[in-house]
């Protein structure tokens, strides 16, 4: 008898192994948490494989799940393509997406990418720049959407995405503790520099500025070079830089938020796709 993959379940599935949590899922899917591990264990029956290690403290997702968690990216992006395309196949304009340089590198090119292969007429354009500086654009009306990083503790927009902050250095790294730390970091108005130079300067830590840019490309070529240490979050590390968390003294750090910030407005259509996709693949994305 065939058996068929749905896509509710393929949902679920992608929502709970993103957030590591069904409680967080649920949220995210609008429903109940009992009716999402309803949705796994039917899933697990179907495939006849456990997808989730789970215990009371956390989820974790077991290599078949892993596997099954691919091929569910892909179908869940080709469903909601073929929608897209029959719901609104005329939908065009032009959509004008702020975002920091690392966020642009690192997370959104293939979120971008699916949006496009959806709806090939809207346009969009993207402006990398710190938080601070976009949100400014914003409330003029000089971009539709932004994406901005806040800390944990002062929470704006919604939030579509929880970072760890880490400590990041070349391999090799080397620094001579009687000279100040050299700091790689984003330029005055990033808030992970501000919560960097919170917690050096609470635990005594003297640190001089080697690097202050708005590019993350210069930012990884001043880190590959071992020209300093900079923080990341986790999304954006890069796999050959080491995390230095814990080691020779480096302070705890806070995590931040991302989060997506609309027009006070009325949205255009296009925006509010726009929108609508960047929250559904933030948030369930896994780098």
């Amino acid at each position: 008898m065939a058996r068929d993959l749905e896509i509710d379940l393929l949902r679920a599935l992608v929502a709970v192994a993103g957030n590591e949590s069904f409680t967080q899922a649920a949220a995210f899917l609008g429903r109940t948490q009992s009716a999402v591990s309803m949705q796994i264990k039917r899933l697990e029956e179907i495939v006849g494989l456990r997808l989730f290690e789970r215990t009371k403290k956390s989820v974790k997702i077991t290599p078949e799940g892993e596997t099954l968690l691919v091929y569910a990216h892909r179908m869940l992006r080709m469903n909601d393509e073929a929608l897209s395309r029959l719901i609104a196949p005329d939908a065009d304009g032009l959509v004008r997406l702020g975002a920091p340089d690392d966020y642009a590198t690192c997370l959104l090119p293939s979120v971008l990418a699916s949006f496009s292969a959806a709806h090939p007429l809207v346009r969009l354009e993207v402006t990398c720049d710190n938080g601070v500086d976009l949100l400014e654009l914003l409330n003029d009306g000089k971009l539709d959407l932004v994406l901005a990083t806040h800390p944990v503790t002062s929470i704006a927009g919604e939030v579509i995405r929880r970072e760890p902050l880490h400590w990041v250095a070349s391999p090799g790294f080397a620094h001579d503790d009687s000279e100040p730390l050299p700091l790689i970091l984003f330029s005055q108005g990033c808030v992970c520099r501000e919560i960097a130079l919170r917690a050096l300067d609470s635990m005594d830590v003297a640190w001089r500025i080697a690097y202050s840019t708005r590019s993350i490309a210069l930012i990884r070529n001043a880190v590959e070079n071992r020209s300093g240490v900079t923080v990341m979050e986790a999304s954006t590390i890069p796999a050959e830089f080491e995390v230095l968390d814990g080691k020779n003294g480096f302070p705890a750090l806070q995590d931040v938020v991302i989060s997506l910030h609309r027009p006070s407005g009325d949205e255009t259509p296009a925006t509010a796709m726009a929108a609508d996709h960047l929250t559904r693949e933030l948030k369930t994305m896994r780098v």
